[in-house]
């Protein structure tokens, strides 16, 4: 069976997150799955279950996507492929050319915002996986030029769906953005003009409506979930302390990491979309359908303090 985890190298690799999300988790998409199984076979298909997670940075994520993967390929027996938005970042040259096009627009210059993903290629292979053809699952190395990152060579994605591997049959997309969706351009100037806004202040109007218009894309991707999870926290502005203390932890193990001043400078870099669109991920993304999202919202100290099923 083919299993894929994310490639998070900037998470340390010993979590000292307590899973408490797991037990909510796997219970919810389980029972989402089986709808689905009677779904495809009503109508005659076999389209994979495609989970979408989103999480804020340092809430836990990985720690719950090796939980749900691992339930699902082993105790399930179904082939799972978890994929990361991350690896659909633009390559390295076509980021600098993004950046090059929008010297003003700060929120481009470098790989996070909605904008600097390559959606064709994100849902021309969702296409292949769901058609049952074989496919490579594309790859990003965040460490190449120095930190910049770069797409790594097809010719070294792993392949699934070969004639001599089992057919995927669960998808997983995990990311800090999935599930977010445009607002209208009303809605993106009174979150600019809010008074308490932390970071939309720092950017003109226009290149927020710039990174706006370039997520309108990312539906095509949104609606192709079946399940979603959304991790939440009680206070956006969480992420600052969690990000904070991987970078310790981090200097502690590795002997290098990020000092305060650079966690908060990397954050704000993603935290204008949060601002934009986390109200709405709140509300639900699946406007026809209801009961397909779960909604986890988590204290300072990452715990579980409530559950909604949206």
């Amino acid at each position: 069976m083919a299993t894929a985890i994310p490639n998070t190298p900037d998470v340390p690799l010993q979590s000292r997150v307590v899973d408490d999300k797991s037990p909510i988790c796997i219970p919810f998409i389980l029972s989402r799955l089986e709808a689905h199984k009677k779904q495809q076979a009503a109508a005659g298909t076999a389209k994979p279950f495609i989970i979408g997670l989103n999480g804020v940075q340092g809430v836990g994520k990985t720690t719950l996507v090796r939980a749900l993967a691992e339930t699902l390929q082993e105790r399930e027996g179904l082939p799972t492929l978890v994929v990361s938005i991350d690896d659909f970042y633009l390559p390295h040259a076509g980021q600098l050319a993004l950046a090059a096009a929008h010297p003003e627009n700060a929120l481009v210059q470098y790989r996070g915002e909605p904008g600097t993903h390559d959606i064709p290629l994100a849902t021309s292979f969702l296409s292949t996986l769901c058609a049952g053809q074989p496919t490579r699952v594309p790859q990003y190395d965040k460490a190449a030029f120095s930190g910049l990152g770069d797409r790594v060579p097809p010719s070294q994605w792993p392949a699934v769906n070969e004639p001599s591997q089992p057919r995927i049959r669960v998808v997983l997309l995990e990311g800090w953005c999935v599930g977010f969706r445009a607002l209208s351009d009303a809605a993106v100037e009174e979150a600019w003009r809010a008074p308490l806004a932390r970071t939309l202040h720092r950017h003109t109007l226009e290149n927020l409506l710039f990174v706006n218009q370039q997520l309108r894309e990312y539906d095509a991707i949104t609606d192709q979930l079946d399940a979603f999870i959304h991790i939440d926290a009680e206070d956006t502005e969480y992420v600052y302390a969690w990000r904070g203390q991987q970078e310790e932890q981090l200097r502690r193990e590795r002997g290098s990491g990020m000092t305060d001043e650079q966690v908060t400078k990397f954050v704000d870099a993603y935290y204008p979309a949060y601002e934009l669109f986390s109200e709405g991920v709140r509300r639900g993304i699946f406007p026809n359908r209801s009961g397909c999202q779960l909604r986890l919202v988590v204290g300072r100290d990452r715990s579980v303090q409530d559950k909604i099923v949206i």
